[in-house]
């Protein structure tokens, strides 16, 4: 019991930064729907691209979670200090390889058939996000760094910190006022750059004084890149990069699929989206925090306990989803309302909803699964599961449910189509991972009876 009340505090903790976080988006969407619906349109489409950008980066650098934690298991301080400095070369490597997708987005735009009226909009919020990127970077490894010590306090302080100037920013930036001319979604993206910079100070600030910090000795000078430890790092973070690039693209794709049939669909499927990414947070704070502590039992050598941790939070993940999806599918038409006081995108929007409560039940299960599996090292056999699905199934099928069958006749024009086959392809996908996942965690105390730091992606 003491351990369920270490995960639940600690997922507690990275929950209310995580909801701190998506109140940025939720902020974006409701300003810039208020300012107008082709504002609401721009913002799906840009959002849409920086967020596949920058998840998928991000899964990067997250993944280095369980080999700090572990480290963090086995009473290694030192050696987690010298690990994220070596970690700032893949952060280098990362942020240009996103700055520069985000740059030049015309291939993307013109490939998805973007309509041509939206896309300055579109690219002059991707140029203004691309500048936000470094910073925005450098805080997912500070947040991974706290996580893995199992102290997420500091991170949802600042997150929770950075909320009220952000919602004040993105009203002010987008409606105009002060001096300052109406900038439409742009003026959201200028308020994220501004709030990133400063927190990421802060944090920096934070790393130095902070006594938690001290013992990984973390300001030593720089080591020369250390091949051996790099191709570890990437042999866990490009897969699950991968993998989270994979789940993020399929909205990115759908959304750019989407906006193909005018301002109204893209609008309704922002704000299903939005709310899908909202209700995410939970089971993505609780997988955090049960990898976290698995990863920790790994290092000190107890895996028959790590084992034990991951299933109960599994059914602590399962029970989560149906409360969640139930709350979303009873207060479907108020959450349109609330996000929209246009007529006709509350309408599409509420029956989206109906798809998204049914979506976030299989989300819940297999974002839970994943995490827990990274922390076992297994990451491979979870990026061919989700590319079969998510882009085969789920894309692939409302793809052609939309556009080339154009059935059910009811759905003709909406992104029902798109929803309904990401339902199915995320319900397997669930299936599958709870399936995999049982069968190494029926190996653990077998396979890792005893510390061992290395990484073997499976």
């Amino acid at each position: 019991m003491s351990e369920i009340r270490t995960v639940a505090r600690h997922a507690g903790t990275v929950l209310a930064g995580q909801l701190a976080v998506m109140a940025f988006g939720v902020t974006d969407t409701v300003v810039a729907g208020r300012y107008a619906s082709d504002a609401l349109a721009a913002l799906s489409v840009a959002s849409a691209i920086f967020v596949s950008v920058y998840i998928s980066l991000m899964g990067i650098l997250q993944a280095l979670l369980p080999v700090w934690a572990e480290q963090h298991g086995r009473r290694q301080p030192a050696l987690i200090g010298q690990s994220f400095r070596q970690s700032l070369y893949l952060y280098l490597l990362v942020t240009a390889v996103g700055m520069a997708t985000l740059l030049a987005p015309g291939l993307l735009l013109d490939w998805a058939k973007v309509p041509p009226a939206l896309q300055p909009e579109v690219r002059s919020y991707l140029r203004i996000v691309a500048m936000a990127l470094p910073a925005a970077l450098f805080f997912r490894l500070f947040t991974t760094l706290n996580q893995a010590l199992g102290h997420p306090q500091l991170v949802t302080w600042l997150q929770l910190l950075s909320l009220l100037p952000k919602i004040l920013l993105s009203i002010w930036f987008t409606f105009g006022g002060l001096g300052l001319p109406a900038m439409g979604a742009a003026g959201c993206a200028w308020a994220t750059l501004l709030v990133q910079y400063a927190t990421v100070l802060l944090a920096i600030a934070l790393l130095r004084r902070q006594s938690l910090y001290a013992p990984l000795q973390l300001w030593r000078p720089m080591e020369q890149p250390d091949r051996q430890q790099l191709g570890q790092f990437a042999r866990l973070g490009i897969p699950a990069g991968l993998s989270i690039s994979v789940e993020v693209t399929s909205f990115t794709l759908m959304a750019l699929f989407i906006a193909r049939q005018g301002s109204l669909s893209s609008a309704s499927h922002q704000i299903a989206a939005n709310l899908a990414a909202l209700c995410y947070m939970v089971p993505l704070s609780l997988a955090i925090a049960t990898s976290a502590r698995v990863s920790y039992w790994l290092g000190a050598g107890h895996a028959a306990h790590a084992a034990q941790m991951a299933r109960q939070g599994l059914r602590l993940a399962a029970g989560l989803g149906a409360v969640l999806a139930l709350t979303v599918w009873l207060l479907r038409s108020p959450i349109a309302a609330l996000y929209t006081r246009d007529a006709a995108v509350a309408a599409l929007t509420t029956g989206l909803l109906g798809w998204i409560a049914a979506y976030h039940l299989a989300d819940c299960i297999q974002c839970y699964c994943i995490f827990v599996l990274r922390a076992l090292r297994i990451t491979l056999a979870p990026l061919v599961t989700y590319s079969t699905m998510l882009w085969g199934v789920g894309l692939g099928g409302g793809y052609a449910m939309a556009y080339l069958w154009e059935w059910p006749p009811a759905w003709r024009g909406s992104p029902t189509p798109f929803w309904a086959s990401s339902v199915l392809a995320l319900a397997v996908t669930a299936l599958i991972f709870v399936a995999m996942l049982q069968r190494h965690l029926r190996l653990l105390p077998q396979a890792r009876s005893t510390p061992d730091p290395a990484i073997h992606p499976g």
